[in-house]
């Protein structure tokens, strides 16, 4: 039987959409069902602030009525305004080990990108590379953590089968308290100096003044992240949806703001693995989920690093090494927090890489990020 795409048009094929990953991966330990009702409204237009600077279409693969695979392909238009280009990207990929399947995907998102001026599709990308982002390379063996996409190892081979294209690749480095030993002694020095002869303070973000703090993050990411792979900034409806979205995985001592003469120069964001408590949940609230959730505290172990960036004009003070060194001071007054995992950082990232390193770090996942060029 042969594989037809279809757009996704009603409820029951929304549904379809959110719940083939439950059965795909269902047995797979590595992988964590996300809450099926944040994944309903991160795909709503009435809730997800992407809606209001792009487009979307989201297909499902079908053979003999059965879902076999699915698809988006969306456009971001303050992507392509900022970055003076002609991109379209696809994401949220998910389906059977067949390459028939994986090339009718591609080629349906492709079609719809075609019709719609595009010269390329991008991806995997969740509508933005702040979301889950890439296609598993290394790492299948370990559960992803919060906002940390998994794929089986089918997924490589058949995308590469299907024409994709590298265009980067992504790491996630691993940290341990253990490792404050070996860190090398400069990273200690930058941090006496940034906090001892630039003066620079840090303080932790609250829940109340969340909203008005994403604001001090966008105005420092919207600096630090510029030249990234990827980059788009971040506008007033993005950081509507993102206070929402921290919400389920707020925790006001691992965010900070490095201050200096009272203006922000850095930022770190970073999360407890949610994941961990998500994992019990099964993808649902009810009846026991809010329990696992209202036990997070006892269950969680490990956060990921998710931002990390300085203004550019303040990289001499050695606030990075600062904001570092406060992450491990935390880690090691936590009763069970052990270490976690930071990133994804670009691999032609090298001063950030060099970091990690000098802290020794380990690469733990890759992710990549494919093209397909429209001839």
């Amino acid at each position: 039987m042969t594989v037809e795409v279809r757009p996704v048009t009603s409820r029951g094929d929304r549904r379809e959409f959110v719940e083939l990953p439950f059965r795909l991966h269902a047995n797979a330990p590595e992988w964590v069902p996300p809450l099926r009702i944040e994944r309903r409204l991160f795909l709503s237009p009435r809730f997800n602030g992407f809606f209001k600077h792009g487009e979307v279409e989201l297909f499902l693969a079908r053979r003999g009525g059965r879902v076999v695979g699915r698809i988006s392909a969306h456009i971001d238009h303050t992507f392509n305004e900022y970055q003076g280009n002609d991109w379209g990207w696809f994401g949220f990929l998910e389906l059977e080990d067949d390459p028939e399947v994986m090339t009718a995907l591609l080629d349906a998102a492709e079609a719809w990108l075609r019709a719609r001026g595009r010269d390329r599709m991008v991806g995997p990308a969740d509508f933005t590379m702040n979301e889950e982002s890439g296609l598993v390379i290394e790492g299948h063996d370990l559960p992803p953590m919060v906002r940390q996409p998994w794929h089986p190892r089918y997924y490589q081979p058949l995308a590469e089968g299907a024409g994709l294209e590298k265009v980067v690749d992504l790491f996630m480095w691993e940290l341990s308290i253990a490792d404050r030993e070996k860190m090398l002694p400069i990273m200690f020095e930058l941090a006496d100096t940034a906090r001892d002869t630039h003066g620079v303070t840090l303080r932790k973000m609250s829940r109340w003044r969340l909203r008005k703090d994403l604001e001090v993050f966008a105005e420092i990411y919207n600096k630090a992240w510029a030249k990234n792979f990827g980059f788009m900034p971040y506008g007033p409806a993005d950081l509507d949806a993102l206070a929402q979205e921290m919400q389920l995985a707020f925790s006001r001592e691992w965010l900070m703001v490095a201050e200096k003469d009272g203006e922000p120069i850095a930022i770190a964001m970073t999360y407890p693995d949610v994941n961990q408590v998500l994992r019990k949940m099964n993808g649902r609230l009810l009846p026991f989920g809010w329990w696992h959730f209202l036990r997070k505290a006892k269950t969680i172990d490990r956060v990921r690093v998710g931002f990390l960036g300085v203004k550019p004009e303040f990289q001499h003070t050695g606030v990075a090494a600062q904001l570092y060194v406060e992450h491990f001071d935390l880690a090691e007054a936590h009763p069970l927090i052990y270490g976690g995992e930071m990133g994804w950082i670009l691999e032609t990232n090298k001063a950030m890489n060099r970091g990690m390193e000098a802290m020794n770090g380990r690469i733990v996942k890759k992710y990549r990020i494919y093209e397909r060029v429209f001839g």
